[in-house]
């Protein structure tokens, strides 16, 4: 008991291990208060965990006597660099857990490109201004090393301080985002591993560390793959992994973390790459993301950002010769950055205005400058790594971040596309681009079906969709509970009874999502939401916002019962879909599921045959054009019918006066020309080639187009189709007259009615109604 009470400085409550308690938390509180003053102004999170650090440092608060002597302890700094270290390996693993594999994969020639772009510039500055610095800094010994140290600082991009900047402003999902993250885990990992050949080319036996650190790095990732595939087995039965199975995956990467960094490496290489190579199928993954998110964007993050902030000594500016070292290293290292970049940009016809804000993101620094502040004083002691070259590294890293930051965000504000997703898939990059979809579940029967969309549309196989599963669960009027105590919980659970709601439903979405993952490795983002009926619709337009999804797939409020008839399942649930066909900002389907005879996923064993309907209009463009995801899948048998107007007799037309006839004929020739165009397309790409079976149909009213419809009732297993809003056609005219659920449109309505008992299940589209009149300029230019 005597040992423990000495090792954990009991005696002596200012011991150097509360006084890093103390650090964080007082940083934690001061950056919460600058977060609230300057977000209104678009100052990002990091910026204000920076300025707590600045505030509480030797710059400002520890200037004063008594606090200077809190933080000015003997082993002060030793606790600083072990929570620094286990911080560094937490959220670099969450990094490389996190990381967008098959976007890097599809644009790492561009990303590659802009990276080296302004890691060339910069290190050719770096390299021009070393014999300044040498001379400024009055360096004797190692003068290559400190060139090549030099470049680096210059020439890296720190990626958790890019990830949280992006994430703060909201455009991590936009296309510039995702290639700024890209290239600054590029940029990274470039300078680090530039960094160490450097270190291991030093001598014989630091080229001997470096091949046992490959080793090392290759058996945790060995060893984890097997624990992840091992725990996604054992614990089947579980949403979550308990505490004990995280703490034994995390405890190898800390294990090789440490040996790493004992034979004078940095370990920020193995820890991403440990975390990239991870499987990202299962609730092992999952569980990860699920504990260390929190954490690491909470506490982590903001406690290392501000020791950053709190190594900052304004008193280094004092001297004149600093001072020149500071502005010129600062200049060289963002002009640097803005020269490579764009002209990367150029070459790579990236507009102007995105390589400005990608060359900014790129020199926001503030981790590899930090790692060789703490690796270069153990792997070798050089003389000229004093104070003031420890300083001038930590000036220049504050600085860039908080001129960088802030100029982002300026330009950010000024440039509104960056805040607004794919409008519609008629107008989107076509079947080439990235399909990002969201569906929304209220139950566990609805999982199957969207499971078998999901593998529908991923038949461009080199161009994988990003889907989004959203489970609704109804927020109940009283709550059994308020928060649950410790000892209620059970293993992997949180501390709120949130988790309960949704019961065995969501164990069976997750097990659902899981299987389908490991099979087809395609990964399904799972975000579960509990909210009452009345607000459930903000939740999924905030979210359709953030992840910039094209197209939105509800479920219908009506599910088949075992004799095959239609039950309503909560009224809550059309009033929910109601209130979101009129606010979400994309297109949305709403998908009529018949469990037992419509959709499935495809597989080797059955085919699915799929129908697409077009009348004419939007919403059937846009029908056509989610049609095109499919038509490429193996498995799936696509037939496109269209219906077209055969004559108009005059007894369609005793009803109608030559005024409505005219404005009917001259509002409906620019949808027909624009229906002509994009149906004349989709036969040149996939009807001629023999993957889409093309058919039409000639009608003049209503009662001919109920005939055509009763003829393929049972011949589909899935009916896509537009809404409507194609104004007044003949072809659909007395099919109204069932109308029951207007958000389904008159065709879709009908064929969804229990009196027409159709088979296959039924996808109605609606294309998005926000971006309508925009695309109609478009088109009229």
């Amino acid at each position: 008991m005597d040992a423990a009470k000495r090792a954990m400085c009991t005696d002596d409550l200012l011991n150097p291990l509360t006084t890093t308690f103390v650090q964080s938390c007082i940083m934690l509180l001061i950056s919460q208060f600058f977060h609230v003053v300057l977000k209104p102004l678009g100052q990002p999170g990091p910026i204000a965990q920076i300025l707590a650090g600045l505030v509480l440092g030797p710059s400002l608060l520890c200037r004063i006597k008594k606090i200077g002597e809190l933080f000015d302890q003997r082993d002060f700094s030793d606790y600083n660099f072990i929570v620094s270290f286990i911080f560094r390996i937490l959220f670099m693993f969450l990094i490389g857990l996190e990381t967008d594999i098959p976007y890097i994969k599809r644009n790492f020639r561009q990303a590659s490109m802009i990276a080296c772009g302004g890691i060339i510039a910069c290190s050719a500055f770096g390299a021009a201004i070393t014999i300044f610095v040498i001379r400024m800094l009055i360096i004797n010994e190692h003068k290559l090393i400190f060139a090549h140290i030099i470049m680096i600082i210059l020439a890296s991009s720190a990626p958790p301080v890019v990830i949280r900047l992006i994430t703060e402003l909201k455009f991590h999902t936009a296309e510039v985002g995702r290639l700024a993250i890209s290239s600054s885990l590029i940029n990274e990992m470039s300078c680090m591993i530039w960094y160490d050949i450097v270190i291991a080319f030093t001598s014989g036996k630091m080229f001997g560390h470096g091949i046992l650190c490959l080793v090392f790095t290759v058996l945790a990732v060995v060893l984890n793959r097997f624990l992840a595939i091992w725990y996604n087995r054992r614990r089947q039965n579980q949403r979550y992994l308990p505490g004990t199975d995280v703490l034994t995956i995390l405890s190898p990467i800390i294990f090789f973390s440490f040996l790493i960094e004992e034979f004078g490496y940095n370990s920020t290489i193995s820890c991403f790459f440990i975390g990239v190579m991870f499987p990202r199928e299962g609730k092992t993954t999952r569980t990860l993301l699920h504990k260390l998110t929190y954490s690491v964007n909470n506490f982590i993050l903001p406690i290392y950002f501000g020791f950053n902030g709190f190594r900052f000594d304004v008193s280094y500016l004092g001297s004149f010769r600093n001072v020149i070292v500071v502005v010129l290293v600062i200049v060289l290292s963002i002009g640097g950055k803005i020269i490579g970049t764009l002209v990367a940009c150029h070459y790579l016809k990236i507009p102007r205005n995105e390589g400005v804000i990608l060359a900014f993101i790129l020199n926001l620094k503030g981790h590899g400058e930090l790692l060789l502040i703490d690796v270069v004083p153990k792997s070798k002691a050089f003389d000229w790594w004093d104070d003031n070259f420890h300083n001038l590294v930590i000036i220049v890293v504050v600085l860039n971040t908080f001129i960088a930051g802030p100029v982002v965000s300026c330009i950010l504000k000024r440039e509104e596309k960056y805040s607004q997703g794919h409008n519609s898939l008629e107008i989107d990059d076509g079947p080439q681009s990235e399909l990002r979809i969201l569906f929304c579940v209220y139950s566990s029967r609805h999982i199957s079906a969207k499971i078998g969309l999901i593998s529908a549309l991923n038949g461009f196989k080199k161009v994988p969709i990003r889907p989004y599963l959203m489970y609704l669960v109804e927020l109940p009027k009283k709550r059994c509970k308020t928060n649950l105590m410790y000892h209620e919980l059970e293993d992997g659970d949180q501390y709120s009874d949130e988790e309960d709601y949704g019961g065995n439903d969501v164990l069976e979405i997750n097990d659902a999502v899981d299987n389908f993952s490991t099979e087809t490795k395609v990964i399904v983002y799972i975000k579960k939401v509990v909210s009452s009926f009345a607000a459930m619709f903000e939740n999924v337009c905030n979210s359709v916002e953030d992840f910039r999804v094209s197209i939105l797939i509800l479920t219908y409020h009506k599910h088949q019962r075992l004799d095959g008839k239609m039950e309503i399942s909560k009224e809550g649930v059309r009033m929910n879909n109601q209130k979101i066909l009129r606010h979400a900002r994309c297109s949305i389907g709403i998908f009529v599921d018949k469990g037992q005879t419509g959709f499935q996923q495809p597989n080797p064993e059955v085919e699915q045959n799929v129908v697409t309907l077009f009348f004419g209009g939007p919403d059937d463009r846009e029908a056509l054009a989610f049609s095109k995801r499919i038509a490429c899948h193996p498995r799936i048998n696509l037939t496109v019918i269209r219906f077209q107007q055969a004559t108009l007799g005059e007894q369609d037309n005793a009803s109608i006066s030559n005024d409505e006839v005219l404005l009917t004929i001259s509002a409906s020739e620019v949808e027909n020309a624009i229906d002509n165009v994009s149906m004349e397309d989709f036969c040149k790409r996939y009807v001629s080639s023999g993957k889409v079976r093309y058919l039409e149909k000639h009608v003049n009213n209503g009662l001919e187009t109920l005939e055509v419809l009763n003829e393929i009732k049972e011949m589909y297993s899935l009916i896509i189709i537009g809404k409507g809003a194609r104004g007044y056609s003949p072809m659909t005219t007395g099919l109204s007259d069932w109308e029951e659920c207007p958000e389904l449109g008159t065709v879709g309505d009908l064929l969804a009615s229990s009196e027409f008992n159709i088979s296959g299940s039924i996808l109605v589209i609606q294309q998005n109604r926000h971006s309508r009149n925009h695309h109609c300029c478009l088109m009229h230019d």
